[in-house]
């Protein structure tokens, strides 16, 4: 069973590659789209600029020595002509340098659009691989999965059905805790209410947690088998499950553990409360914390959805917890 285990954790492994370079690759086409219609539109006045330049450029030939600076200051017959031919020769040099820096910033803008999509492509490139690859990855492991599960199917079976009244006693055990411990936390926030308006420094107090009662949902699916990819009561992988359930307290989560990893906020393995996220195997595995140092997952192909004490094998891969807080 651990071998089945493992590589559904693999499996999950690669689907989280699969999915966050599926996300990327829709940032960088998106990017990819604006940067060729930022390069088109200063491709269109990079043109119109040196269109204005060459004009400015011939009138400058053609008008011969009449418009020259020096023509223009020589020919002042007092010191206010002086001073207004100054005026007119700056102005009309500054409108020269704003055309030449139009050019030059078009001209600018066109280089650096063409870095970014030549930088862009190959970036996609790289991500078409990596979704192959993964795909790919995917597909050996499925093919490795069924032909496992089809050489212990029968155990398994058997190994199921041995543990049904255990997974009662422990779905029975976990109710009654989380009763007790829902109970607690009204009665501490209470007394904290109470203290607080009497006190008058600040109180911190770190807020449990929100959706202790996923748990109670999650135990309706006991023994909903394990499906690869499956969110329904007709079949559920462990991110699927997780997904499912709280869904039904209207939180949406996604449906892959490296997403759900980046959910919620980090909970150390001594805070944990009913209803954190709880990750195995290098973010392979999730399920769902019910107290007791036990959690409801689906574990594997070939299982059903089931409780498990964090020992043995989930203990030692255990990698951290997350906590919905909204």
């Amino acid at each position: 069973m651990a071998q089945m285990t493992q590589l559904d954790g693999s499996l999950q492994r690669a689907t989280n590659l699969y999915y966050d370079s599926t996300r990327k690759l829709h940032v960088i086409e998106h990017s990819l789209k604006v940067n060729k219609i930022a390069l088109r539109a200063a491709r269109v006045n990079l043109r119109r600029s040196q269109r204005a330049l060459m004009q400015r450029l011939v009138t400058i030939y053609t008008s011969r020595n009449d418009q020259s600076t020096l023509a223009v200051l020589l020919g002042a017959q007092s010191i206010d002509d002086l001073v207004n031919r100054i005026e007119a020769v700056r102005s009309v040099s500054s409108q020269d340098v704003a055309v030449m820096n139009e050019v030059i910033g078009f001209k600018k803008a066109v280089t650096v659009h063409q870095h970014a999509l030549a930088t862009e492509h190959r970036s996609q490139a790289r991500l078409v691989q990596q979704r192959a690859a993964a795909k790919s990855r995917i597909g050996t492991q499925l093919a490795r999965e069924k032909r496992l599960y089809a050489s212990v199917k029968g155990e398994i079976a058997r190994l199921i059905q041995a543990s049904q009244a255990r997974q009662l006693a422990l779905a029975r055990a976990a109710s009654i805790r989380n009763n007790a411990q829902a109970q607690a936390q009204a009665l501490a926030l209470q007394q904290t209410a109470i203290g607080a308006s009497a006190s008058t420094g600040d109180i911190s107090v770190a807020p449990p947690s929100q959706y202790t009662g996923v748990v109670g949902i999650a135990m309706r699916y006991l023994g909903t088998p394990y499906v690869w990819g499956g969110s329904s009561p007709a079949g559920f992988d462990c991110s699927g499950f997780v997904a499912y359930v709280y869904g039904q307290v209207g939180v949406s989560l996604p449906h892959y553990t490296g997403a759900q990893w980046n959910m919620g906020v980090p909970v150390s393995r001594s805070d944990l409360q009913p209803g954190d996220l709880v990750f195995f195997d290098g973010l392979g595995h999730v399920g769902i914390y019910i107290g007791g140092n036990s959690f409801i997952h689906a574990p594997h192909t070939g299982d059903v959805v089931r409780i498990s004490s964090i020992s043995g094998w989930y203990a030692d891969t255990y990698v951290g917890a997350r906590r919905i807080t909204g």
